[in-house]
């Protein structure tokens, strides 16, 4: 049995490959595709009402790992989940107006359906579903008289020079 040794000659290439014979793949695969400009925004969507087993809700807090606390307008806080088809594409915030699942067999817990954006949210309001009041488009940050309880100390210390430090 003979071993050929030294390097490969260009008969021996169909063997082992060659680097210019190698195609790239085909498919579409990676994050990147999935994170492409938002295009649908400034489509409009039928509004969508809300059935039996659906309720409408405010998000109040974002919990991670999928899921949100929301106050549903029927006066029921419940652990939301966002489902698969929305995470990632659909991003939900503080405040937002969305449509959750209610379970049978668990009433503290629902399932995320649907986002609306402000204004659905606004047009939902106007149709009477929707309490009046509930705030849309509203976020919780620091409004007047928040600050009241900030006291600073050094104000006007104007005793130490930066010569001295």
């Amino acid at each position: 049995m003979a071993f050929i040794t030294g390097s490969c000659t260009k008969e021996c290439s169909h063997f082992w490959g060659s680097s210019s014979t190698v195609a790239a793949p085909a498919g579409k695969g990676g994050k990147t595709r999935r994170r492409g400009k938002n295009k649908n925004e400034s489509e409009k969507r039928e509004l969508v009402f809300k059935e039996e087993g659906q309720e409408y809700a405010q998000v109040i807090k974002m919990l991670g790992n999928g899921r949100l606390e929301a106050l549903c307008f029927d006066g029921v806080k419940r652990l939301c989940h966002i489902r698969g088809k929305l995470r990632k594409k659909v991003w939900i915030n503080t405040s937002d107006i969305i449509l959750v699942g209610l379970r049978d067999y668990q009433d503290n817990k629902a399932d995320v359906i649907l986002k609306y954006n402000a204004d659905e949210a606004r047009s939902l309001k106007a149709y009477g579903e929707l309490p009046e009041h509930a705030k849309i488009n509203e976020t919780d940050t620091f409004g007047p008289g928040d600050d009241d309880e900030i006291q600073f100390d050094d104000i006007g210390d104007d005793d130490e020079d930066i010569d001295d430090i």
